[in-house]
This record gives structure tokens, C-alpha cells and sequence, in this order.
């Protein structure tokens, strides 16, 4: 019981940081290539740590993990940073928090999960606390393209189906064997788009590409290969619903960032962010309201 909260806390730190990482990658190099040599960098070190552990995954494990790497771990990467080029990484994250609500409605509507009267309510105020975050950015910060924020949506339905095919079909599999197979999914792919964006030829000539490369190093080592080992591990010890709680505390963290870094928010985003945070509550509460 304990170290789950460990892993949660650890986690949120690391995620939450990752936003502002995003924003200084994004000072020298393309969202395309951010998210590409983010996921070549993290897959490198999954390769060298968790080969070996691809020995365990069976045929049918590798099916569920196909679906479970695009979702996770190619698709998100690319969709954060694009959002980025538009949106703040404060707002980025607390739009993030959506997770848990949408891991709920997956895992209901596909995976058998029961789920009770005050978690549908959660959803739908989670849902509204969206709906007023980005209307109230559409209004505070006009130079801001909110429609931008459909792509961290995505990102977390994406997050929603990984978490529901890790519990129910991939439970049996260590964390590491999962994460390194799931970025096995994702490498190539990367790589081929990483190739068609010129990165490999530009960045001896480009001094912002060659400053910004310690921020991307460390948002693919730390925030991405390391981070994912410990969700899935979190994953394994407890529920979906509560290992996507980590989005609970990671807007705290990149917030923070955000702020330190010069962002600012109106008191309408705040509270769409609060009535988010509010219906993810509902959704993880044990005990009834009334």
C-alpha cells in the first residue's frame, strides 16, 4: 500500500517536470523531432536494460502490446510536443488530467470494469472542467491556438486504453519486459520520421538544437524510458483508475514550472483545471458522497 504512493509521488515529480522539458526542447529543435529523438533516446536505454526480458512476451502478448505501444508510447510523444508549439506546459499538463476519467469510460466500455453512479458523475464533471479550461484560454490567451488541445486528448485515451491492456492483459509481464517492447513498437517508426525531418544533418550546424539536446536527453532518459518503467510497475501494484491518478499531482508539478518560467493563467482556467481535478476525485472515491 505504501509503495504504490511511492511510485505516485515519484512519478508526478518526474512527469510533472517533463512539460517544461517539452517547452526548452522545443527552443531548438521541431515537434516532429522532439518527439521522435524522444523516443529513440528512451528506447536505446529501454534496449540495453530490458532486451532480454522480451525472451517472456508470447505471440498473444504481443499483440496487446502493438496496440499498447502506439497508444502510449509513440503517439503521445509526438501529440505533447505539437500541443506545445501552441499551448502552455502548465495548461498542457492540467489538461492531462483527463486520464484517469477517460482510463474509467475505456474500461468500462471495453474491458468489463464495473463502475458506480458517482464515477459516471466524476466523468462528466471532469469533461466540463475541460470544456471551461479550454474556452477560458480561448479567451485569456488569444494568440494561443486551443484547438491544439485535442491532441493532448488524444494522448490521454491513448494513456486510458494502454492502462486497461496492461491490468487485464498484461499483468503476468514485468514492467521493464512491457516498457522495452512497447517502445520496440514505437523505435522504428520514430526513426523513419526522424529521418525524413533532417535532424541527423542539422544539428552539427545548429547551435539552439545543440542546447536544447540536454533538456530532450533528459525528458527521454528520465521523464520517458525511467518514468515508464515505474508507471507500469505502478500499474501492477494497484489499480488502472489510481495509477492514472498520478495526473492529480503532476499539473501541481508543472504549474510550478510553468510559472517559475514566466506562464501565466486566469483565475477561469484555474477553475477549470480545479473542476477537473474535482471530477477525478469523484471518479477514485471509495465511499459514497451522500
Amino acid at each position: 500500500m505504501e509503495q504504490k504512493w511511492v511510485y505516485l509521488v515519484i512519478l508526478a515529480l518526474i512527469w510533472g517536470s517533463s512539460f517544461i522539458l517539452i517547452k526548452k526542447s522545443l527552443l531548438g529543435f521541431t515537434s516532429l523531432q522532439v518527439g521522435g529523438l524522444r523516443i529513440v533516446f528512451a528506447s536505446i536505454l529501454l534496449f540495453i536494460l530490458g532486451f532480454k526480458s522480451l525472451k517472456t512476451l508470447s505471440k498473444t502478448d504481443w499483440k496487446w502490446i502493438v496496440v499498447a505501444g502506439l497508444c502510449s508510447s509513440f503517439f503521445p510523444p509526438f501529440f505533447f510536443a505539437i500541443a506545445q508549439t501552441q499551448i502552455n506546459s502548465g495548461i498542457t499538463s492540467i489538461l492531462n488530467s483527463v486520464a484517469p476519467l477517460f482510463t474509467t469510460m475505456v474500461g468500462l466500455a471495453l474491458f468489463g470494469f464495473a463502475i458506480k453512479g458517482r464515477q459516471v458523475l466524476g466523468v462528466f464533471v471532469g469533461l466540463l472542467g475541460t470544456v471551461v479550461l479550454i474556452a477560458a484560454g480561448m479567451e485569456y490567451n488569444p494568440n494561443q491556438n486551443y484547438w491544439y488541445s485535442f491532441f493532448i486528448i488524444f494522448s490521454a485515451l491513448g494513456y486510458a486504453f494502454n492502462i486497461n491492456i496492461i491490468k487485464k492483459h498484461l499483468a503476468h509481464l514485468s514492467p521493464l519486459a512491457v516498457t522495452t517492447a512497447s517502445f520496440g513498437v514505437a523505435f522504428f517508426p520514430a526513426f523513419i520520421l526522424l529521418l525524413y525531418s533532417g535532424v541527423f544533418y542539422q544539428f552539427l550546424d545548429t547551435i539552439a538544437m545543440q542546447q536544447s539536446i540536454w533538456y530532450l536527453l533528459i525528458l527521454s532518459l528520465v521523464g520517458t524510458a525511467l518514468a515508464n518503467i515505474l508507471f507500469n510497475k505502478l500499474i501492477k501494484l494497484s489499480s488502472p483508475v489510481f495509477a492514472a491518478s498520478v495526473t492529480y499531482l503532476i499539473p501541481l508539478v508543472a504549474v510550478l514550472w510553468g510559472f517559475l518560467d514566466g506562464e501565466h493563467m486566469s483565475l477561469l482556467q484555474l477553475l477549470g483545471g480545479l473542476i477537473i481535478l474535482f471530477g477525478v476525485w469523484l471518479v477514485n472515491r471509495k465511499k459514497k458522497l451522500l
